[in-house]
């Protein structure tokens, strides 16, 4: 299923995909994502204050692009009850050589799904998740990776996520 046909949520607020004034929303989502994560990887030394505005520049970039899909729901938080986006979801795709482990090589991978803490519990991520894999599997993904907090991981186990056999490592020149 599409975007042509979104799903609701159980409080009934609907999925769209993200435009250019969401960007904002957006960036203070993701800077919750980082909040629960500790240690110099997820919160580096303060030479890295920058970040928002670089991510606020990739996020314009791609809100456009076919490979990504940035998905939202709207509600109100704050104590004043401002609206603003109470989740959002994040997907790309990439290409990698073929082999027998990707039959076409294309790799959904899942950057963050980031719900207002004002919202959780409520479906949405879920709900943003399975149109997120929709999307992925209507472009013909071979895989689709992501890397799962504690709170998620049960979520993503429903889903169908499974352990990835290789093990992660990474490099930072």
């Amino acid at each position: 299923m599409g975007l042509r046909g979104l799903r609701n949520n159980r409080d009934g607020s609907g999925i769209r995909q993200a435009v250019q004034d969401d960007i904002a929303e957006l960036v203070r989502l993701r800077a919750l994502l980082f909040e629960k994560r500790g240690g110099d990887f997820f919160n580096p030394p303060s030479e890295h204050d920058d970040w928002p505005a670089a991510l606020a520049a990739v996020l314009k970039e791609q809100i456009a692009d076919d490979t990504v899909r940035i998905l939202v729901v709207d509600g109100t938080h704050g104590t004043h009850g401002t609206h603003g986006i109470v989740v959002c979801g994040i997907g790309v795709i990439g290409q990698r050589l073929p082999g027998p482990h990707l039959s076409n090589g294309r790799i959904g991978h899942v950057a963050g799904v980031v719900t207002d803490p004002a919202h959780r519990r409520r479906g949405h991520g879920r709900a943003v998740m399975r149109a997120l894999l929709d999307w992925f599997r209507e472009r013909e993904v071979s895989r689709v990776d992501l890397y799962a907090s504690d709170q998620g991981a049960p979520l993503y186990r429903e889903l169908g996520f499974t352990d990835h056999p290789d093990p992660a490592l990474y490099w930072r020149p």
